[in-house]
């Protein structure tokens, strides 16, 4: 569901028009917080640390929006596209670095298959 949900975020965002300035990821930020929270007090036994990192998280993906969104304004969809499918490998970089885990070769081959794939786009 949650890769459905960036998925559309994504498409809506493509179809904004330069004259809407910012105000499309502003209101995708304010519909994720509309459903999320009533999802999040249910859960009120989580610890007062997860609800900062889910606010930091939310807050975090603002402006990597922000620069999707220019860079379908300005017709750079190589790298608008591109820069997006890589955030599979992000939960991989994190538990290396955050949570200091083993990683196994199929994690290594696409990890360096994704850097090589954003080397490639980027020379064009």
């Amino acid at each position: 569901m949650a890769s459905m949900g960036v998925a559309i975020q994504y498409l809506v965002l493509a179809q904004a028009g330069r004259s809407s300035g910012l105000w499309p990821v502003a209101a995708g930020r304010l519909a994720a917080v509309i459903v999320l929270v009533p999802a999040a007090q249910r859960h009120q036994r989580l610890p007062a640390i997860r609800s900062v990192q889910a606010i930091l998280t939310g807050a975090g993906a603002a402006p990597a929006l922000v620069l999707y969104l220019l860079a379908t304004q300005r017709q750079m969809l190589a790298v608008a596209v591109v820069l997006p499918s890589l955030y599979r490998a992000l939960p991989v970089v994190l538990g290396l670095t955050v949570l200091h885990e083993q990683v196994d070769r199929r994690q290594v081959a696409g990890l360096l298959g994704a850097a090589a794939a954003t080397v490639l786009f980027a020379l064009g």
